[in-house]
Order: C-alpha cells, then sequence, then structure tokens
C-alpha cells in the first residue's frame, strides 16, 4: 500500500508551475496544507520563504522526512519526482524505478524544465508583459512554443493511451499541462494541434486533476480559448506595471 502519511505544506500560487504540484497532489490523494504565495506582494522575497526556496520562486513543498526532521522541496520537477519516489508506491502515475518507461518519463519531465517552461514563459513575456512590442521576440518565443508543441503533438499521435508516456497518466503530463492550457495567453491557438487539444480536455476531464488546478485560487487559463486578443491584451494590462517593477526589483538584488 502506498505510504498516506505525510506533512506535506504546500507554497504556491496561480501559475502554470504551481498547480503542477496540486494536480499530483490530489492524483495521489495525498492530504496537505496550502499556503497561497501572493506574488504581486513579493511575499516569495520574504526571509521565511527564503528559507524554505532560497532562489524566491514558487512552488516549494515542506514535509517531514524519514528520519523526523523538516525537509525542503524546491523546483516543481524536484517536487514531482520526490513526491512520487516516496509516496506513489503503487505507481499510480508514475513507473518503477529502472524501467524503461521510468526513464522516458524524465525525459518528457526535464524537457518540460528545459524547453517547454522557459521557452513559453518568454512567449507570454513578449506576448503580453513587455513595456512595448518587440515583434522579433513575439516571434522567436512563440515559433519556439510552437515548435515544442509540435514535439508533444507527434508523441500523442502515437500514444494508444492518449498520455505521453505507456498506459497512464504521469508526472510528465501533469508538468506539462498547466503550460499548454495557457497557450492562448501565449498567442497560440490550440486548435493547429488536435491530439495536444483533446490531451489537454482528457486531463481536466479526471476529477483529481480538475480539484487541483484550482489551487490556491480558480484557474482560469481555459477560459481565454473564447477571448480575443484584445481582451487578452487589456486583461494583461492589469499586471503589465507589476511585472516590471518585480523584474527592476530583481534585477537589484
Amino acid at each position: 500500500m502506498a505510504e498516506t502519511k505525510s506533512d506535506i505544506h504546500l507554497y504556491t500560487a496561480q501559475t502554470p508551475n504551481g498547480i503542477k504540484i496540486s494536480m499530483l497532489l490530489e492524483e495521489l490523494g495525498l492530504p496537505y496544507k496550502v499556503t497561497a504565495i501572493d506574488l504581486q506582494k513579493n511575499t516569495q522575497k520574504e526571509p521565511w520563504f527564503l528559507e524554505i526556496n532560497p532562489n524566491g520562486r514558487i512552488p516549494a513543498l515542506t514535509d517531514t522526512f524519514t528520519d523526523g526532521s523538516t525537509i525542503r522541496l524546491f523546483e516543481s520537477g524536484s517536487i514531482m519526482q520526490y513526491l512520487v519516489d516516496r509516496y506513489d508506491t503503487e505507481h499510480k502515475v508514475s513507473y518503477p524505478r529502472g524501467s524503461r518507461e521510468y526513464w522516458e518519463v524524465n525525459n518528457w519531465l526535464f524537457w518540460q524544465m528545459g524547453g517547454l517552461g522557459p521557452m513559453q514563459g518568454q512567449a507570454n513575456h513578449f506576448t503580453r508583459y513587455a513595456p512595448e512590442k518587440i515583434q522579433y521576440g513575439i516571434n522567436r518565443y512563440q515559433n519556439e512554443t510552437r515548435r515544442l508543441y509540435r514535439v508533444m503533438e507527434t508523441q500523442l499521435s502515437k500514444s494508444k493511451s492518449g498520455y505521453l508516456v505507456g498506459d497512464r497518466l504521469t508526472i510528465a503530463d501533469l508538468a506539462c499541462w498547466g503550460w499548454v492550457a495557457s497557450a492562448y495567453w501565449a498567442g497560440i491557438p490550440l486548435h493547429e494541434f488536435p491530439h495536444l487539444n483533446a490531451w489537454v480536455d482528457r486531463i481536466v476531464a479526471r476529477p483529481a486533476c480538475e480539484k487541483g488546478r484550482h489551487v490556491p485560487k480558480p484557474h482560469t487559463a481555459l477560459e481565454n480559448r473564447n477571448k480575443t486578443q484584445e481582451e487578452l491584451d487589456k486583461a494583461a494590462a492589469e499586471t503589465r506595471a507589476w511585472v516590471q517593477q518585480s523584474m527592476a526589483e530583481d534585477a537589484k538584488k
């Protein structure tokens, strides 16, 4: 039986990286506490939070380790690996360590951490948050995000299960989902990628994923499917000043 005793405390915000962890925790059926981090107030830069994640980013997580002391986890991929290695002994969303599928999941997890997240993050920035429209930046990162989407589209087109690896949902899917669900925010319509679009809906149809995506507050990215680019730009304008201020503060440290 899976180890269900835990003292998990998740520090998170409503971002693609943040909801990876809450979706995983819900899929595993693990109890956990949540502290919502207010990014606009720079709560993630406060000394108490930096003790948990010295990089000053969400998500972060603490737990009581096997030795009885607190363990801190930061970086979403590291947190996901910790949770499945320690708690997913029945391999609900993972595969046995050392199996072929285990390493394939790792491939996609690191692919997301090193490629999809950073590239789409830049697409988001240049498309929505830059103080001026720099078409080169928009084209560069939207095109690279599209390329990465095509990689997923090809993988899913060959999948019998409809998931990235093997016969089940894994942390490979959960790591990528929040980013792809935000495609319209990056200015990329998902109808260009039919298998990927269906995969987004397939995952959100899972009750645990549906619950987890709304932690710590409602997830609204899928609503952007029905909004015009003008409406999305207007929504971005409300936070553009904060993004610029946060960047300036980071540069001083």
